[in-house]
């Protein structure tokens, strides 16, 4: 009887071990089918600054360059003098609605950028952050290390100012939703990262490096409940967009992309 049941225990792990073998198996094949399906459109190609454009202007600032086959921000090009506008860009060749957007990114030590959805252009007295939502690219371990954020926070009502709020860390929803710090892995400053943002009106997912860390209903009770009452509660357009222009943030600081690519949904 202790022999057939020491058999049946042992069938059975090894059952169990194939099962996850094969799932794990098959999320590779999905992953590898859904990075090369012919849906995907290719932002950047690795050469030139294509379809690549000012936010509200006609050329790319100073500053951003393709440097080894990286859509590079230089910040000691972008301080010319003779340059008045603004430093983000968008890829101006289409608007987009229902998406996923898939990049691969790095900054510096002390870096901040983020990745702008739904950017509408020309409209007074606003810029990027008070229109479009932001999936936020930062240092998380040294930005306040090395930036003053107390006045600045405090002026939110944060507590403990002096420290990056949750809401400001990489992968948040900026101002909005914070990344979930418990599967979140965020690679050190000047490391490779990459992140996914999936947009429906139903639903929107942030990853970072192949991990969920954030999902929320645009437009829902609670996002409106967030909305009216943190940071963008006197910015009547922020958010509101159906569709939009995809942009990077100029921060003043260096910031790196590649193998930038979206897929309708």
């Amino acid at each position: 009887m202790k022999k057939q049941i020491a058999v049946l225990l042992i069938l059975f792990i090894a059952f169990s071990c194939k099962k996850e073998k094969n799932n794990h198996q098959n999320k590779e094949v999905a992953q590898k089918e859904m990075e090369n399906s012919e849906d995907w459109i290719s932002l950047f190609n690795g050469v030139d600054t294509k379809g690549w454009r000012a936010y509200n202007g006609d050329a790319m600032p100073p500053g951003w360059i393709v440097k080894d086959s990286v859509l590079t921000f230089d910040t000691e090009l972008g301080l010319e003098q003779d340059y008045t506008g603004g430093k983000d860009i968008i890829y101006g060749d289409e608007e987009f609605d229902n998406f996923e957007l898939y990049v691969e990114w790095k900054i510096p030590e002390g870096g901040n950028s983020g990745i702008f959805y739904h950017l509408k252009e020309n409209i007074p007295n606003a810029g990027p952050p008070d229109i479009a939502p932001e999936y936020q690219l930062i240092d998380d371990e040294n930005y306040a290390k090395i930036h003053d954020l107390t006045e600045y926070n405090t002026s939110l009502g944060y507590e403990n100012p002096s420290e990056l709020h949750p809401l400001q860390a990489t992968a948040a929803d900026y101002a909005m939703y914070p990344a979930n710090t418990e599967v979140k892995q965020l690679n050190p400053a000047g490391e490779w990262n990459s992140t996914r943002i999936i947009f429906t009106s139903e639903k929107v997912e942030h990853w970072l490096n192949g991990k969920k860390v954030l999902e929320f209903v645009p437009w829902s009770e609670d996002w409106y409940a967030r909305k009216n009452a943190g940071k963008w509660k006197n910015e009547e357009l922020y958010g509101s967009f159906k569709t939009g222009y995809i942009g990077f943030q100029d921060h003043s600081s260096p910031i790196w992309f590649r193998n930038i690519k979206i897929r309708k949904l």
